[in-house]
């Protein structure tokens, strides 16, 4: 019975790890993995298989019901959690190689930017010391606070009428088409992507009104991450040598900058909408002048969004 049962184990194992990705799954790491669950399996129907002949008859019933049961967690639809452990372990060491192959400007691109998403976490969870700027009846709120090491942060909070994937898809695949909904950015455009989730754009403003703040322009690296059905897409200055300083414009600075999208936990076709801003516009502005601009800036932007996603349900309607 014993060369039986090392059959079915490592029958069992097989079949789950044949289904993995080849080149990750020959990775030293992961063949240990694979060697543990295997010998997972062989002494869980080792310790049954000798428990069977220990127990008195009385008690084979019950002993016949555990490795029934034990059999059903083995061979049930859904994968084990050590299965999910390996497969998330070789999703780790996929990613790990496909950095490998990134230029040494690109690593430093894709580490600026999940610095930016790990600040912008760091920032936002920390709940102390946020003051209210501004507080509009729909339950649109900004705030803001001030941290030593960057300077004056503002947050805005509300609630979209939109289900996540939607404003996903508006605000990280359709960046660039940004300028045509909202009026206080002239032109975004993608200067470079790495991987799935990095990439340089190149912002230029709008105008204010009376022209309070001259144009400026940003050049930054951008982190777009899912962590379950929560969204992230954060952001800071850097560097391209596609786009150096533009003549008629200010080059400013912004970072940590990060939108976070969640669904609503009381209705998932609803979005909590949170977007953390931190800008240095540059130039001889009064702060007073800074704060009351991107204060409300980040009000408009999310009316301007309302808008934006309203008329493309509607779009939507008309085409089916």
């Amino acid at each position: 019975m014993l060369p039986a049962t090392f059959k079915l184990c490592a029958g069992i194992s097989y079949r789950h790890t044949r289904n993995m990705t080849g080149k990750v799954l020959f990775q030293e790491s992961s063949f240990l993995k694979c060697l543990e669950l295997v010998c997972h399996y062989l002494l869980r129907f080792m310790c049954i298989y000798l428990s069977f002949f220990i127990l008195q008859s009385g008690l084979r019933k019950n002993a016949m019901i555990a490795i029934h049961q034990e059999l059903n967690k083995l061979s049930g639809p859904g994968p084990s959690a050590w299965i999910n452990h390996i497969r998330r372990r070789s999703s780790l060491l996929s990613s790990r190689i496909a950095e490998e192959t990134y230029s040494e400007a690109e690593q430093c691109y894709v580490q600026q930017g999940q610095e930016a998403l790990q600040k912008s976490i760091s920032i936002l969870s920390d709940q102390d010391g946020w003051q209210t700027e501004i507080e509009n009846a729909n339950g649109d709120k900004v705030m803001s606070k001030v941290l030593p090491d960057i300077g004056k942060v503002f947050k805005l909070e509300v609630m979209l009428e939109q289900k996540t994937d939607y404003l996903y898809e508006e605000l990280v695949d359709n960046m660039e088409q940004m300028g045509e909904w909202n009026p206080n950015v002239k032109q975004v455009k993608v200067l470079q992507k790495i991987g799935q989730d990095t990439m340089i754009t190149h912002e230029v403003s709008g105008e204010t009104p009376g022209n309070v703040v001259g144009p400026r322009d940003f050049v930054s690296v951008r982190c777009a991450k899912r962590r379950g059905s929560t969204c992230f897409l954060a952001g800071m200055s850097t560097q391209h040598p596609g786009m150096p300083e533009q003549k008629g414009f200010v080059r400013a600075e912004n970072g940590p900058t990060c939108i976070v999208m969640r669904p609503s936990g009381e209705d998932p076709n609803k979005t909590k909408f949170t977007w953390l801003l931190s800008l240095d516009l540059k130039g001889w502005i009064p702060k007073t002048v800074i704060n009351r601009v991107l204060s409300q800036t980040q009000v408009d932007f999310a009316n301007h969004l309302r808008h934006r996603m309203a008329s493309n349900g509607g779009v939507e309607a008309a085409i089916a």
